[in-house]
């Protein structure tokens, strides 16, 4: 009886834990259309960029709802509507919307889908699909407004487009097969990666409804190079660093980095061995010149830059700010981890029109929350206490992640929400 005694109060403590709340908005919802436009325009940190520079930043003036919902009964079918509407009713902006009904072939796989839209403006009903073959690395997509108020140009008729993606290379392109026309490509690109480093070329011909052949025209044409790592999950830091040549007028450099940093708490409602918590901080830049003059733009600026940083403290709290050449703008977002999640974001910009401020309602039940206080699901242990995983193990009854998994890139633990985005170009 001693012995048992003596065990039992020799027993090692559990490990120190750093909890892992979810991100705000990941998988972003860009991520899930990918396939139906050029990887040219998402890849060099494009994607992140966008996210980081547009989310929370809401439209001055405007009231701005999203409600994101998937039923339970058929979790292969979600849909998302936005609305938008004037916070002061004497202002006289009216009411707009749109909705999108999905349908998801594989949960894991968001390249094969199709979705029909319904919006108050131009196209009114449009049908998208994507089909993606991983055993062939080919894939087929299409975006065909179905209601459409004036026909003008080719690509109201419908755009369809062919692609090839590998971890390696992308290459695809996009025609408009409705009415036949000899003025195709409407898009075409070629992007490769060699360990860190990825170019690319996208040929697009300039101006709306003139879709000519011309090759040799410069002006059609742009050029990126960058260098980067990272796996693509959030809890694996990333940087990016991008150089493009777009159109042969303009030079843009961007930057984007997204840091993992773990700080202590002393939090009384978390159990004793809760010793921290993970912080996501992302910072970006992007900076344009012009390189050769244009006549009919001599009235515009030749150069401007955007700078912007976010910082998610907790699984309820987000802090954006940035400035640039057209302003500033500061942007804060509370969420809630029901089901469905429900968050609300402020934001207020600052630029030569004046001061304006901006709301955002957001209802989701798309992706999943991760961790509840200390669900060992989504907690990470130092290397260095991997052996004490059994007293863990002992008081929650599941086994916790490792920070040496992530290091090591098996994610196969991690929910969908935190695993990387996927591997093909």
């Amino acid at each position: 009886m001693g012995n048992l005694v003596g065990s039992f109060w020799s027993s090692e403590p559990p490990p120190p834990i750093v909890l892992v709340p979810p991100i705000f908005d990941f998988p972003p919802l860009a991520a899930r259309t990918r396939m139906l436009f050029p990887a040219y325009d998402l890849l060099f940190g494009k994607l992140a960029l966008r996210c980081l520079f547009e989310d929370y930043f809401e439209q001055a003036g405007k009231l701005n709802t999203r409600i994101m919902l998937k039923p339970i009964e058929d979790p292969h079918v979600d849909l998302v509507a936005t609305f938008s509407g004037p916070i002061d009713k004497k202002s006289g902006h009216n009411i707009n919307g749109n909705a999108v009904l999905r349908w998801q072939r594989d949960l894991n796989d968001p390249n094969t889908f199709m979705d029909l839209s319904v919006s108050d403006s131009e196209p009114i009903l449009c049908m998208r699909s994507s089909a993606y073959y991983p055993k062939f690395r080919l894939g087929a997509f299409g975006i065909f407004p179905l209601v459409v108020s004036n026909r003008v140009y080719p690509e109201d008729y419908g755009v369809m487009g062919l692609r090839y993606g590998s971890e390696c290379l992308s290459a695809g392109t996009t025609f408009m097969p409705f009415p036949l026309s000899s003025e195709t490509p409407f898009c075409a690109w070629l992007v490769g990666k060699t360990g860190r480093l990825t170019a690319g070329v996208k040929y697009k011909p300039l101006g709306e409804g003139t879709y000519r052949m011309r090759l040799k025209d410069l002006k059609n044409w742009s050029y990126t190079i960058g260098y980067g790592f990272g796996s693509g999950s959030p809890l694996n830091p990333s940087f990016n660093f991008s150089l493009e040549v777009d159109r042969n007028s303009q030079l843009i450099a961007s930057f984007y980095q997204h840091l993992v940093v773990q700080r202590r708490v002393k939090n009384p409602l978390e159990e004793s061995h809760v010793v921290g918590i993970t912080n996501y901080v992302d910072f970006g830049f992007e900076f344009g010149t012009r390189i050769i003059g244009d006549k009919s733009s001599e009235n515009l600026d030749k150069s401007s830059f955007q700078v912007a940083a976010s910082w998610q403290a907790n699984k309820n709290f987000l802090l954006k700010g940035k400035f640039g050449s057209l302003g500033s703008s500061i942007a804060l977002a509370f969420k809630s981890w029901w089901n469905p999640s429900v968050t609300f974001s402020f934001s207020a910009a600052n630029d030569s029109s004046g001061r304006k401020y901006g709301l955002g309602l957001r209802i989701e039940a798309l992706r999943q929350a991760s961790y509840e206080r200390a669900d060992p699901n989504y907690v990470m242990l130092k290397p260095n206490k991997e052996h004490l995983a059994e007293g863990v193990l002992r008081n929650f009854g599941k086994r916790p992640m490792f920070q040496s998994e992530i290091d090591s890139g098996n994610y196969d633990r991690l929910p969908r929400e935190l695993r990387p985005l996927g591997k093909i170009l």
